[in-house]
């Protein structure tokens, strides 16, 4: 897991469903301490990771356009994007 989060405002095209699900997942697992899902922390991962990507829609969708970042953001690279969409299904 990286240490940072990925900017998802001001992509071109806007960030999608599953790139900001993934920053929630890095978010939650970071501030949470969980490297790994147990059943102990399945249910609670969970229930914050959808609360976290439900958050950054909505802040996404309500801030100001932004002029479009330059490069190529780090979910968008080929081996993290196949991860994001493995971790989606």
């Amino acid at each position: 897991m990286s240490g940072n989060i990925t900017l998802l405002r001001g992509l071109s095209p806007a960030a999608t469903e599953q790139e900001i699900y993934a920053a929630a997942q890095e978010y939650v697992r970071k501030v949470g301490g969980v490297s790994g899902l147990t059943t102990a922390t399945k249910a609670a991962v969970d229930k914050a990771v959808a609360a976290i990507a439900a958050a950054t829609t909505q802040i996404l969708a309500e801030l100001p356009e932004r002029r479009a970042s330059v490069g190529e953001p780090p979910t968008r690279r080929g081996a993290a994007r196949d991860t994001v969409a493995e971790e989606a299904s």
